[in-house]
């Protein structure tokens, strides 16, 4: 039996989660093209014959401008310390950046494995990726560089074969047919979550936090309610949208992923609620789980 951790590092929309996801079979962190959308430390376990890992997907690194912002930062430290390999997800369609140079600086004040991973190279030729592998090299010490599309899941299964040789444990961490540490709740909140940004576009920026409040069971049937937190009214009006149609929406493609999720019926209520400078506030930061290391 072979195990361990890795953890995915990189700058926001660079698709870590959308590589988890790939990794995993099915999906358990939520992706869009707005930066910051993975909020938590997510963990992602694969499993196959003889070997699990457990996939750490990280908040996107950036220079915060917020409580939660510096929170989101901590978690990604956090991570990094103590994990058997990390992965750098880097995007193949954009240049090497100061957000690249400021994560490989905290990378070198650690003692551990870094493989480049080069993502979305179904946009690039062959000449172009040999350019990005030349552009990274010579910055920093990978111990194996990777160009992949986690999309298109193009040589995901190599980076998979790859990473095996750097685990280090040799028991199981979690059973055989867990795909994530997170908790039903959560997977809700953030499937609503990925409906807004969805049906809003750039209207909404990533002010907005989903939570389950309340979630029961009868016969075949969950009813499950979610606040919709924003910190401006301006927002709320968006989210609901004219006659209520916006939130509506939301609600419907909300329930249709739900339910393949739980494998049953789901009445799904939806609610928007604004908090002021909620971002910036210790009580709401911890009420909505956002905790301190």
């Amino acid at each position: 039996m072979r195990s361990g951790f890795v953890s995915f590092v990189g700058r926001p929309n660079v698709g870590k989660s959308t590589l988890l996801n790939s990794i995993i079979g099915t999906k358990i962190a939520i992706t869009s093209n707005k930066p910051q959308t993975t909020r938590n430390v997510i963990q992602g376990i694969y499993n196959e014959k003889d070997t699990q890992m457990i996939f750490v997907d990280t908040p996107g690194v950036h220079k915060p401008t917020h409580k939660l912002g510096k929170y989101l930062n901590e978690q990604v430290y956090y991570s990094i310390n103590d994990v058997d390999v990390i992965a750098m997800l880097v995007d193949g369609t954009k240049n090497f950046g100061g957000g690249d140079q400021f994560i490989i600086d905290k990378l070198k004040e650690i003692n551990k494995p870094v493989i480049l991973v080069i993502n979305k190279i179904d946009q690039l030729t062959h000449n172009q990726i040999l350019l990005k592998i030349n552009e990274y090299k010579d910055v920093y010490p990978f111990v194996e560089i990777i160009p992949l599309s986690a999309l298109k899941n193009n040589n995901v299964k190599d980076f998979i074969q790859t990473l095996k040789k750097y685990l280090k444990d040799d028991i199981p961490y979690y059973e055989e047919h867990q795909i994530t540490n997170k908790p039903i709740t959560f997977m809700i909140a953030e499937i609503v979550r990925e409906k807004v940004f969805e049906l809003t576009k750039e209207e909404v920026p990533h002010s907005l936090t989903c939570i389950v409040e309340n979630m029961r069971k009868n016969k075949n049937l969950y009813h499950i309610h979610v606040a919709i937190i924003v910190d401006r009214d301006s927002l709320k009006k968006i989210i609901i949208g004219a006659k209520g149609n916006k939130i509506k929406e939301i609600g419907v493609r909300a329930r249709k992923e739900l339910e393949n999720l739980l494998q049953t019926k789901v009445y799904l209520e939806l609610y928007v609620k604004t908090i002021k400078k909620w971002r910036d506030k210790e009580k709401y930061l911890q009420e909505f789980g956002f905790h301190d290391f």
